[in-house]
């Protein structure tokens, strides 16, 4: 029973490391997913050779299989606590949203307005490049001033140039010291 819930913590080590290695490689940061998987292989091999060395045992695969479940459970929760990488949002709009814009700006969003034909009317849409970690906090802006924006959002695997760089940090710091200042103001 002692080496099932050895499995059991191996497996639960294990999956959430191979969820970081794919994250890793996905993302084009092989020299971290191999330091990974480094890991990974070696609690891979030691749970597993306990497994192997009695398959009649039930308790040591029914380790594995129920610390392999918990383990994708947390590596998903890990992934999305991590938020690694970027994406970029495409904001549809019926009508121009100067005050939308100006609050992304001031977030420290780097924001680019395009004006199209849609199938009635002009639209404008908003090409919106964010970190992950800050998704949240787009989508709030977004809601709070154009609840009926259509939205679309895709990862990026890579980019060069653009906004996306020291200046953004510096205006995300800005807004941060801002709302902090307004919080207090307030209470």
């Amino acid at each position: 029973m002692l080496q099932a819930l050895l499995i059991f913590a191996l497996q639960i080590l294990y999956v959430p490391i191979l969820t970081l290695r794919t994250i890793f490689l996905v993302k084009s940061q092989t020299k971290a997913a191999a330091g990974v998987g480094l890991l990974e292989a070696a609690i891979y091999i030691v749970a597993l050779g306990i497994v192997f060395q009695d398959l009649s045992n039930f308790y040591n695969i029914a380790g594995y299989v129920l610390g392999f479940g918990v383990g994708l459970f947390l590596g998903g929760k890990l992934e999305a606590k991590l938020a690694i990488g970027y994406v970029t949002y495409h904001v549809n709009l019926v009508e121009r949203s100067d005050e939308l814009v100006s609050s992304l700006r001031e977030a420290g969003f780097g924001v680019t307005v395009f004006t199209g034909q849609g199938i009635n009317s002009v639209r404008y849409r908003l090409d919106i490049v964010s970190r992950r970690s800050r998704e949240q906090e787009l989508l709030d802006i977004v809601e709070s001033i154009e609840p009926k924006a259509f939205m679309t959002s895709y990862e990026l695997r890579s980019f060069k140039g653009g906004y996306i760089t020291s200046s953004m940090k510096k205006r995300a710091k800005k807004f941060k010291q801002k709302e902090e200042t307004n919080r207090k103001d307030s209470q």
